[in-house]
């Protein structure tokens, strides 16, 4: 093989590569979108437009299935090898983790419709600081994966513990709700699970910032990630005073 022709074969690779990364950027950017919407729904008792945020997933879906298209053909026709491979499976395990976000963002939208119609109450606006620390993870670890950043995808990977944190004390506000006031019980438990859609989406981010992690530095992501989500063990789950 001529040189030239080896130069073209390796910025054929890169276009390509190149192309993939955007198509997983903007695969990320639509879902976090998702979850922004899903919370505005919330907040505007909005039946119709949770409905259709929920219908928009099939969007993300699409997107995952062209992803997944794209790495065969490249793994096909490029049969690439170590830091290249790489590249090409961390996409496909990316895209993965973007359509589960995408799913989460749509499972609040379809809570909020029952929510909507029950009386207001004043714990959905903890929802919203939540979708915010989540959006946030997903925004910097989606600019970490396009910069080959690992340094940043290793702060997302360690600072999710502060969305495991609020997660937390927003499962003992409204279990102190649900104990002083019953009739909320059923409202507050579409909270709940809201809410714990939306510490998953973080989970997701700390996966995004492992496979980026690997992917730039071929090694895994070793050490204990602080995980401060105690709602599992009821022992640890202290309730506090109802916020004014």
């Amino acid at each position: 093989m001529s040189g030239s022709s080896k130069e073209h074969i390796i910025k054929s690779y890169d276009d390509e590569l190149l192309r993939l990364t955007g198509e997983l950027v903007r695969m990320g950017e639509l879902a976090v979108s998702q979850l922004e919407a899903a919370i505005d729904v919330v907040d505007r008792r909005d039946e119709r437009a949770a409905q259709h945020v929920v219908n928009n997933d099939e969007a993300i879906d699409h997107l995952e299935q062209e992803i997944s298209h794209d790495v065969v053909r490249l793994l096909a026709l490029r049969a690439p090898i170590a830091g290249d491979l790489r590249n090409v499976f961390a996409a496909l395990r990316i895209a993965a983790d973007i359509e589960r976000i995408g799913d989460y963002a749509a499972n609040v939208a379809k809570r909020s419709i029952p929510l909507s119609m029950a009386a207001p109450l004043t714990p959905t606006s903890g929802l919203a600081h939540l979708a915010e620390l989540a959006a946030e993870e997903v925004r910097e670890v989606l600019r970490a994966y396009r910069d080959r950043d690992a340094e940043l995808a290793y702060k997302v990977w360690k600072d999710d513990v502060e969305l495991d944190e609020a997660y937390t004390a927003y499962f003992r506000e409204l279990l102190t709700y649900m104990m002083e006031d019953p009739r909320v019980i059923t409202p507050c438990t579409h909270l709940l699970f809201m809410a714990k859609n939306i510490e998953r989406i973080g989970d997701h981010a700390t996966n995004i910032a492992e496979n980026v992690w690997f992917q730039v530095k071929g090694e895994p992501l070793t050490g204990q990630r602080d995980k401060r989500d105690f709602t599992s063990n009821p022992e640890q789950v202290k309730l506090g005073d109802r916020p004014d």
